[in-house]
């Protein structure tokens, strides 16, 4: 029988637990046990997204400081066809837009994730509107001293980031998501081309800088594994989507990265889960681990992260770097 990624088998699930209820802390994976030569790779999402407003140079650059492996990058397009980051395509929960009254008839309703919703969408903005917006704190209960202080930067700044990083000594990779690839290409956009193209000008293989891309939807990335060298990770949504066995997507993605609660949720418990992976040649990036959001049954973060990295993946998405990397490094 295909074991399938996308939709977590609940005929027969076996979920390890702690006595209190909780996720069991695993025993070292037995396929390829951690080690100081081979650590599994910190990847921080949306950059140090837990101190500063996602998505900026400056949230950026905190985690390229605190020494992460790689910075994550979501990207959508502007109205003239430009890279820009944002983890959504409406901008109400991560800007100001809200506050510039010169955009409130910007304001309509368009289809997100199956539903109808009310906001401001890149898409209808050019690049030189959306740099007049700040970005905030879109994570309820974290800092919003930053507020308002960081634009929206471009994907292209964002590689001559990583780009000067690397060419300074400090090794450091970048790890862009296509959101919503389908949307820009009904407006005529080539998504997947502009990615591309600016990792290629960005000269990020003459300075040594790894890149990940990554993506939702399998279309993109089947299409993509015919235009780029890259290695492609395949993400996998909470529920839904189309259901794919690990050998399919091994013809063309290197990985996968799971929403951390698949692998618990899985037949056998989350070993099997990496194991199957493993057995597949596929690494295991899972997402995403969040210091103010511990998962059910552990007491700290560290406690999360210890368990994770036992099982033996091969990278986490995390708001925290720095907190990983202390994890992680033994410090």
């Amino acid at each position: 029988m295909r074991a399938s990624w996308w939709i977590p088998l609940i005929a027969g699930l076996v979920v390890a637990c702690s006595p209190t209820g909780g996720v069991a802390e695993p025993e070292a994976a037995a396929n390829e046990p951690m080690s100081a030569s081979n650590p599994p790779l910190i990847i921080a999402h949306r950059g140090a997204s837990g101190l500063y407003p996602e998505h900026t140079l400056e949230a950026y650059g905190a985690a390229i400081d605190m020494g992460a492996d790689f910075i994550e990058t979501d990207l959508v397009m502007t109205r003239d066809g430009v890279l820009v980051a944002r983890h959504d395509r409406y901008l109400s929960d991560s800007t100001d837009v809200a506050d510039h009254p010169e955009f409130a008839d910007r304001r309509v309703i368009k289809p997100v994730g199956g539903s109808p919703m009310e906001d401001w969408f890149v898409e209808d903005f050019t690049l030189a509107e959306l740099k007049s917006l700040r970005a905030r704190q879109a994570f309820t209960g974290r800092s919003a001293e930053y507020d308002d202080m960081f634009a929206i930067p471009t994907f292209t700044e964002i590689l001559g980031l990583v780009a000067i990083s690397n060419s300074s000594g400090q090794r450091v990779g970048v790890y862009p998501e296509l959101k919503s690839p389908e949307v820009y290409a009904g407006l005529g956009m080539d998504m997947p081309g502009a990615v591309l193209a600016a990792i290629e000008a960005a000269g990020l293989k003459e300075v040594g800088a790894p890149v990940y891309l990554q993506s939702f939807h399998p279309g993109t990335l089947r299409a993509l594994s015919g235009q780029t060298d890259w290695p492609l990770i395949q993400l996998l949504p909470a529920s839904g989507g189309e259901r794919l066995s690990p050998d399919e997507i091994a013809t063309y993605a290197a990985g996968i990265g799971p929403w951390k609660e698949i692998m618990v949720q899985f037949r056998g418990g989350p070993q099997a889960y990496v194991d199957l992976a493993h057995s597949a040649g596929l690494e295991v990036h899972p997402y995403t681990y969040r210091a103010d959001d511990v998962a059910p049954g552990f007491e700290t973060f560290e406690g999360e992260l210890t368990a994770t990295f036992g099982l033996g993946v091969d990278a986490i998405f995390t708001d925290h770097p720095g907190k990983a990397l202390a994890v992680r490094d033994g410090e």
